[in-house]
């Protein structure tokens, strides 16, 4: 599935629940023997590479009725388990569970969190 938006900032898009927003890392030309790859052999690899730009607030917490007892002050705000990536991790996910979207004539996917296979944290990368 692939998605047009029409925005121009990235700043604009947010994530909601579980979902993760990875730009996908550019695919190698060729391989470490030195042969060429068609175009297209990269992304219809089952499992696919790409960065972590945006974050879901993570999976909501139900919340507990206080109605027993009324002195204490109702917060009405949602609380969320938080999720495992962070902005800026390298992501291993699965290219089957990931929906296209084209946003500034670039290609980014959104994933569930339990896409992910695995994480690569760096924290001196964008330093």
């Amino acid at each position: 599935m692939n998605v047009l938006l029409d925005e121009n900032d990235l700043k604009k898009l947010i994530v909601v629940g579980d979902r993760i927003l990875i730009k996908p890392k550019t695919p190698q030309s060729k391989t470490k023997s030195g042969l060429y790859l068609p175009p297209g052999v990269q992304e219809k690899e089952k499992v696919q590479i790409g960065y972590v730009l945006k974050v879901g607030p993570g999976y909501p917490i139900p919340a507990v009725s206080d109605i027993d007892e009324p002195w204490k002050s109702g917060n009405d705000e949602p609380k969320y388990v938080p999720l495992q990536p962070k902005e800026g991790d390298l992501a291993v996910y699965m290219q089957t569970a990931a929906i296209e979207i084209e946003f500034n004539k670039e290609k980014y996917v959104v994933v569930s969190q339990s896409s992910i296979l695995l994480l690569v944290r760096d924290d001196g990368l964008f330093e």
